[in-house]
């Protein structure tokens, strides 16, 4: 989340407390951020992002994670020295930081989204849209990956019993469900049934309750047992993206697809704020600072933003600083919307490196496909005959890139019109030209 004022100095203390109370952008990622995690002894944070990796921010200088083949959903610090990361690549990675080494889990035939790690740190949990939670034996654990497959649709969040003997999970089903686990196998029960899909919760058993957030906006309170309604903050507004809860303050931290992040006060159950967070897009993540009094968040551009929570209301919503994509469409010429619907997440115009999940295109035009120095392309593309130009980019989006170079890791990407394609044409052939920017 971003305000009017930027470029103020932010640092994170190993005491895990917040030294200063403003708001602050940690910028360097090249893509949308997805995911926001904070360590809660040192309050450092790492961020996922569509652009395939993971950031860790020591101030606000980032220190890379590189290792996922595709967007990076969800990153959870586990113990010390460990970080935990999921992605559109079906994978889970384990990674150790003091060494730089990766294990990486695999077993899931869809995208994972969100990751839980049990009280004693024996067990990995994973939520896939392919319909199961996936359960692994954390690094130097002993025990077999399984999978649970009790929901009818994507599973979109998970999170541990405080005894660890069991698993409350989330689905765009629209159920939660409690899976009690066993030596022996498993079984599960609904909480509830809402009807439309969940996309997450947070789970406060010592306090009684599970906050969820859902496609059509619901978002509710429930009995961690029973299911029954503890309390209703739903407003006009859908859907509910992320949810942060710190208990020790009693805050609960609700965003929404319309760049709000509502702040419940969960001790008298009132909403204390209800904050235009994002001048543009949804917030997808939400994370507390260890103390309670910083809200982190990341959305549709490619900073993540921190306010001290208790000066919410003097911000100005982030994205006053025009970002392509963020651009009022009807400002554009035709072939920059289609550039910045199309490509501009994926895609920089500026010569490389870039930390965009995909290749620069700057010098496209005469460029052999799957030959920008340093990215590593799908089998496809590597050694492939096609030359970009007027024609071969206008058979890419006139056909799909599924159908014109299958197997490529370029998401599906049409456009019907002829007339849109050559205004696209045009507009790349001068942006990526070498020497524009």
């Amino acid at each position: 989340m971003r305000a009017a004022v930027a470029g103020i100095l932010f640092c994170l203390v190993a005491a895990g407390a917040t030294a200063a109370r403003e708001f602050t952008t940690l910028k360097g990622h090249g893509g949308p951020v997805m995911g926001i995690s904070v360590n809660p002894r040192t309050g450092q944070v790492a961020t996922a992002s569509f652009d395939n990796s993971v950031g860790l921010w020591r101030s606000r200088s980032p220190r890379w994670l590189e290792g996922h083949a595709a967007a990076v959903n969800t990153v959870l610090f586990a113990s010390p020295g460990r970080v935990l990361s999921a992605a559109d690549d079906f994978a889970v990675i384990d990674w150790n930081l003091a060494t730089g080494e990766k294990t990486r889990l695999t077993g899931h035939k869809g995208k994972v989204v969100a990751l839980d790690l049990s009280p004693d740190g024996r067990w990995i949990a994973s939520a896939s849209w392919d319909g199961t939670i996936g359960l692994w034996p954390a690094k130097g654990q002993s025990g077999k990956p399984r999978f649970l497959d009790d929901h009818d649709n994507s599973v979109t969040d998970v999170a541990f019993a405080p005894d660890g003997q069991g698993l409350y999970s989330g689905s765009a089903d629209g159920t939660i469900r409690y899976h009690r686990l066993g030596e022996a196998g498993s079984d599960s029960r609904v909480i509830v049934d809402q009807g439309f899909g969940i996309n997450c919760f947070v789970l406060a058993p010592d306090m009684g309750w599970i906050a969820y957030g859902a496609v059509d906006g619901a978002t509710r309170v429930i009995h961690p047992r029973t299911g029954a309604l503890v309390q209703d903050f739903t407003l006009d507004r859908r859907p509910i993206l992320a949810l942060a809860h710190h208990p020790e303050t009693r805050r609960l931290a609700v965003g929404d697809g319309h760049g709000y992040v509502m702040m419940i006060d969960t001790a008298r159950w009132r909403i204390a704020r209800d904050f235009r967070a994002m001048r543009s897009g949804p917030v997808w993540a939400l994370g507390f600072s260890p103390d309670g009094e910083m809200i982190y968040a990341g959305g549709l551009d490619d900073v993540a933003y921190a306010w001290p929570v208790g000066m919410l209301d003097q911000y100005e919503p982030a994205g006053k600083e025009t970002r392509g994509f963020l651009r009022d469409p009807d400002e554009m010429p035709n072939g920059e919307r289609q550039f910045m619907r199309k490509c501009s997440i994926c895609h920089a115009l500026t010569p490389p490196p870039s930390r965009k999940a995909g290749p620069t295109l700057h010098g496209l035009f005469g460029r052999r496909a799957g030959t920008v120095p340093g990215y590593s392309y799908s089998g496809t593309l590597t050694g492939s005959d096609i030359i970009w130009s007027d024609e071969t980019i206008d058979a890419l989006f006139e056909l799909g890139p599924d159908h014109y170079v299958p197997g490529s890791k370029m998401p599906m990407q049409r456009i019907n019109s002829a007339d849109d394609r050559q205004d696209l044409i045009e507009f790349l052939r001068k942006a990526s030209a070498p020497g524009e920017e």
